[in-house]
């Protein structure tokens, strides 16, 4: 399977690293650490339901999984401002 294909892959609510990627993707540094830890659950969860090929649904949401969405993406944010 070639690279790109992996753009392509469903992706579900258990998949907090590739959904914090995305995220990062779409808003890049507008939100640092402080503000992604203080975005509300209600528009985290239209965010990813937004990103393209997520298969999950509102239903299916957690806070758990919106709070290792939220961990993950200040990793990921973390890792691009070094």
């Amino acid at each position: 399977m070639p690279f790109k294909d992996f753009d392509d892959m469903p992706i579900d609510w258990s998949d907090h690293e590739d959904i914090a990627m995305k995220l990062y993707e779409r808003f890049g540094d507008a939100f640092n650490e402080g503000k992604i830890y203080r975005i509300r659950f209600t528009d985290l969860i239209d965010w990813v339901l937004e990103i393209p090929n997520f298969e999950g649904t509102r239903d299916d949401c957690s806070e758990g999984h919106l709070e290792q969405i939220q961990a993950k993406w200040v990793y990921e944010w973390r890792d691009n401002n070094r």
